[in-house]
This record gives C-alpha cells, structure tokens and sequence, in this order.
C-alpha cells in the first residue's frame, strides 16, 4: 500500500512512496495532522542520487519495526533538496546552529507542528554506531522528551530561530582591485593541494568557480604560479575516477585526494559547470586535450541525460544497491574483451589504464589514464570503447528524470559557449532554451522543476532566475539575436521586484524569505551570479543596472574583501567591475575621436561600449573582432547594427 508520496512528481519522493512510513509531502495536511494528533514532526531531506539517503532508506525506512515507531508517535515529511531549496537552506542552517558544523544529506530534524526544531542530525544508523545513538532508541527517547518536556524544547527551538534570523546590520568596505588581487593570490595559495591539484583535503570537489576566478586572476595579473594551479589541476583531475573517460562527464565528488575514487553520481551542474572552465582553459592555454574533454562532457549529457531538449537533473551513484558497480570493472574481464577486440598485449593495455588483477576499489578497478598524454595514444582509445560496449550490457544507474530550471539554463549556456567552435551545441542551445521556455515559464513567471510530460508545480527561486537570465546573455553574444536580450531584461526586471532588498537578495519570496548566501557551495552562489548579469545588462542595455549591481557588491564588501576564496563567483564579478570601467574609460579615450562623426550621426555609445569591453565582444555573422582590430572594423561592427 502507497503512502502519501505516490502522487508527487519528485522521483525522489516517489522512491519513497512504497516504504511502510507513513510519508506526507510537505504541506499543511501534515502539520495539521501534528497538531491534532499532539504529535512532533520528523522532517527527512535528501535528493534521488544521495548514497547516504539510500543507505538511511533501506536500514531505517523500509524497516517496519523502526516505521511503525514512527507511524505511532510522529507526523513524518519528506523532502527533495532539489524540488525546494529554500526549505533545505533553513533547515541547513537550523543544523549547523544547533550542531556546530556544517550539515548535509540525509538531514533529519525533529519539530514541532509549528515548525519549531528541537533536534537536527544527517544519517542516523538503525542501531548504535560511530558513536551515535541508533535511530529506533532515538525515536523513543525523542517522543518521550517531546511527551514530558515539551515547553522547553520549544523554548530551545525558538532560541534557534531567533539566532538565525536575518540581522540588518552592515558592514562596508572599499573594494580595491589590488588588494582583491593580493587577498585571493595569497588565498588560493593557501587552500591549493600541490600534490594532486584542487582546493584543500578529501573529499575533492571540482570547485568550478575557484577554477574560473584562477584564470580571472591569471588573465589579470601574468603570475605563472596561477597557470601551474589551473593545468596541473585540471589533468589530475581528468585522468580518471572524479572523471570517467569511458562515458565521459564528471561526477559530483572524489572521496580521496587523488580524484581516483568518486562518489559515483553525476550532476547536472558540475557537468555543466566543468565543461565552461574546460573551453576556457583550451581558449588560454591552447591545450587540445581540454576542448576534447569539454565535448566529451556535453555529449554524455546530450547522450545519455537528455530528453526533448531537457536535461534531466542527475545519475544515482549506486546500481543494484551497490555503489558503483555501472562503473568498475574486472580485471580478467577486461583483458579478455581487449583480447577479443584484437588489442594487442592486452595485458599491459589493461595497467595502462589502471585496471589490475589487485583493483583500485575495493578489489576491482577504476579506469583512469597514467598521464594526460595517454588519452591521444589510438589502442587505449580503442579500449576505452570497447569497455564502453561493456557498459551498454549492463544496467545504467537510477537517473532523477526531473527537469530543474537553474540547471538546465546551466547546460544551455554552455552549449552556447561551446556553440562558437561547434555549430551543432548552438544548435541544440537554441532548441533547449526554447523547450525550457515552453515548459517551465508562464510570462515572467519561472518555475523551478518538474517532469516531463508534467506541469510544473513550485515557482522559480533566485538561482532559477539567475541561471536562465545568465544563459540568454550568453545566447545574445552567441547569435546577437536580440530577443535574448529583451527576455533577460524583462527577467532581471522581475527578480529584482521579486528578490531585490536593498543590496541583499532573497532566495524566494515564500514561506521563509531567507536571503541568498554569498558564498559558493556545490555551484556558485545566485548572487553572484546576478551580479554577473547586472553587470551585463547594464553594458548590453541600461546603465540604471549599475544601481542593482554596485549595491550588491557594497553589501556584500566587507566579507567580500577578507574571505574572498568562499566567494569566488562574486570575487570575479567584482573583479570584473573594476577591470571594466578602467579598460572602457581607457578605450574610449583612444577610440573616442575616431567614432565622434558616427556618435553625431546618432549611433548609440551603448554599441562602442559593447564592442570596446573584452567580455562582450560583439560579433557579425559570428566572427569575432578581438580588442586590437583597427579602428574601421570597429566601425564596420556598428554599421552593420
């Protein structure tokens, strides 16, 4: 018998919607059932691709003896982080205010029915382990507190409350560009790991945006070490594991420091995310192996994560309940498919790739190259198709067919990007964003996710806005359609009404109206990308975004200019601020007498001002003119507008 879930659209939720747990979806049928019945709320968060969630799945919620505890004596929601962020951020910060550090998934928290926390943990193992007490005891203890001691659990609770509450105060301090610059140079040099590349300890995430912001710096300033950073990480990183060269795309984490061995899932956003530091890292260096890692990324999410030009949301780590198994391989049955395949000396084909009679992981083995130069070598291209013929005979992970916002405007401004070099991503960038804008947009009204074949449900949050607004910008520098452009406006426009306050952004305008972290977490943070996009808009169409913009970053100067690593997205859009005016106001000094005779024939400054900024080149029948063309085809630009 179903519970509550089987109705919801989150495949998440319905993963859940056969376990003996009563489950509600969150609502107020279930908190009024609390408040009737005098009983607390166990609130679970996860997401579909989550390891741990599924491990606390199997060993607590489909076990009936700890179901029927819970069924008894709570109200019990569950909730997809990916279908509602503002209620997994306020339960986040709930968790590290109560805890002391920071949270993660499966989130568990005990509440009243007015929503008052008075108990947070993350995975909670059925019986006592790691020194934690087991869920069922910790059921019965819960409900015997909430029984007997209930006024001061709320009291408790509501201390909680009132020290996450947004405070007014704030602080500002000047930006300057050379004390930016020296601050991030001294910071990343501090955070970088030299013997494998990244940006400290395991677990190694990919750090996107502090990928970017290196090559921001890099571009700045000349400093080689900074090339070192990007190059040597970026191919320790590809060789293998965190990157799997078999299907290509990248997963969410790697669990050690070698990027060898990943949490296996697959993200839309780091996919989409690592893509755009690989094409820019193959337009700086000129390194080839980059730009052929980038496709290889996009044609995985082409390939295998999507549908009717949308991309669905992630790839389970676990197939069969085992982690991993897609993945991995045997060692004698690789040898024998490259046997078979007519490798020669497969043998040592097999250990060039890492895989071996001893594994790598947990006694079998994950594919990952000796060096970066190995994956031009043509027989270990040749077996790297044939363990992909392996694949294709077994079973694919769990895929979370869900369609986000954010995410997919991720995907389509990359493709866009990529779409300058091959003609076939701005292609499929075109039909994605008018597919994203058929299914998840009602005027300039976003909503934030929903299956295919589905009508979307929840109303877009700040990073659906951000994201979308992000990815027609890019459109309008990929095909100068200007429709883009007018779209961005008109979202901006409404994320400001929505979001804006007075330099700080919401995250939502619902139930918890909580503003937007600065920092960059699993992708960068919303606000900076927004400012991103004022900073757009306010060169490509009105300089009144300047206002949006330079609020933004006055609010958030003060950890901006001390912590600038954990904000590396709005470090960069600062960066960026400061670069831009001193090089326009340079430009249109040396240009300036050149372009008066157009200027008095009325062509508008908004044109020179677009063709002179190095972020935004305009282009014609996209040929792209760099900053050192002559003055006449800078002029050539403009008539042609």
């Amino acid at each position: 018998m179903p519970n509550r879930l089987i109705d919801e659209q989150s495949p998440y939720l319905q993963q859940h919607a056969h376990n003996p747990v009563e489950w509600y979806p969150w609502g107020e049928e279930a908190f009024e059932k609390a408040r009737r019945e005098e009983k607390p709320i166990f609130l679970s968060i996860g997401y579909s691709s989550c390891h741990w969630c599924h491990v606390m799945e199997r060993e607590s919620f489909e076990n009936e003896a700890i179901a029927a505890k819970l069924n008894e004596r709570f109200v019990s929601i569950k909730v997809d982080r990916e279908e509602r962020p503002d209620i997994d951020k306020h339960f986040q910060e709930i968790f590290v205010t109560m805890n002391g550090r920071a949270g993660g998934w499966p989130l568990s928290v005990f509440m009243t029915p007015e929503k008052i926390p008075f108990y947070s943990a993350t995975y909670i193992p059925p019986e006592p382990r790691y020194g934690m007490m087991g869920f069922a005891e910790l059921l019965d203890v819960i409900a015997e507190k909430y029984a007997k001691e209930r006024e001061t659990l709320v009291e408790k609770g509501k201390e909680v409350l009132e020290f996450i509450r947004p405070k007014r105060k704030i602080q500002a301090t000047k930006i300057e560009q050379e004390r930016l610059e020296a601050t991030l140079l001294k910071q990343i040099e501090t955070v970088y790991e030299p013997r494998y590349g990244g940006f400290g300890g395991a677990p190694k995430f990919p750090h996107a945006s502090t990928l970017l912001l290196v090559m921001d710096l890099w571009e700045l300033t000349g400093r080689e070490e900074l090339h070192g950073i990007l190059t040597h990480t970026l191919d320790t990183m590809t060789l293998g594991g965190l990157y799997d060269p078999v299907d290509g795309g990248f997963c969410r984490y790697s669990t050690d420091e070698e990027w060898l061995v990943p949490h296996f899932e697959k993200m839309t956003y780091d996919n989409a995310l690592m893509a755009e530091v690989l094409l820019r890292a193959w337009r700086l260096t000129g390194e080839e192996r980059y730009r052929e890692i980038a496709y290889e990324t996009l044609d995985f999410m082409l390939e295998r994560m999507m549908r009717e030009d949308l991309f669905f949301s992630a790839s389970d780590a676990d197939t069969e309940g085992e982690e991993g198994k897609y993945f991995i391989y045997e060692y004698e049955e690789a040898v024998s498919a490259f046997r078979e395949g007519g490798i020669p000396e497969p043998e040592a084909v097999a250990r060039r790739l890492s895989i071996t009679p001893e594994g790598n992981f947990e006694g079998h083995s994950i594919v990952r190259f000796q060096s970066p130069g190995d994956r031009r070598d043509p027989t270990l291209r040749k077996a790297l198709e044939i363990l992909k013929n392996i694949r294709k005979r077994r079973t694919y992970p769990f895929i979370d067919r869900k369609v986000q916002s954010s995410w997919n405007a991720m995907m389509i401004r990359v493709l866009f990007l990529a779409g300058v070099y091959e003609e076939r991503y701005r292609t499929q960038a075109i039909r994605s964003l008018e597919a994203l804008e058929a299914k998840m947009a009602a005027g300039v009204t976003l909503y934030h996710s929903a299956l295919i074949g589905h009508s979307p449900k929840v109303q877009g949050f700040l990073e659906d806005y951000a994201w979308w607004i992000s990815a027609l910008a890019e459109g309008y520098q990929a095909t100068l359609d200007e429709r883009y452009l007018i779209r961005a406006t008109e979202l901006v426009n409404e994320a400001v009404r929505r979001f804006y306050a007075d330099g700080r952004w919401r995250i939502d305008d619902g139930e918890f109206r909580q503003f937007a972290d600065d920092t960059d977490s699993s992708y960068p943070s919303s606000v900076g990308v927004m400012a991103h996009n004022l900073q757009s808009l306010r060169s490509l169409v009105e300089p009144v975004y300047e206002k949006f913009l330079y609020r933004t970053l006055e609010v958030h100067s003060y950890d901006l200019m001390r912590q600038p690593i954990s904000r590396p997205m709005l470090a960069e859009a600062a960066l960026r601020y400061l670069r831009d005016d001193l090089l326009l106001k340079a430009r249109e000094e040396r240009l300036r007498p050149h372009l008066a005779e157009r200027l008095d024939l009325g062509y508008p400054w908004l044109y020179f001002r677009t063709a002179l900024n190095d972020n935004y080149q305009l282009c014609n029948n996209r040929s792209c003119f760099a900053e050192e063309e002559s003055f006449e085809e800078i002029g050539k630009i403009v008539e042609s507008l």
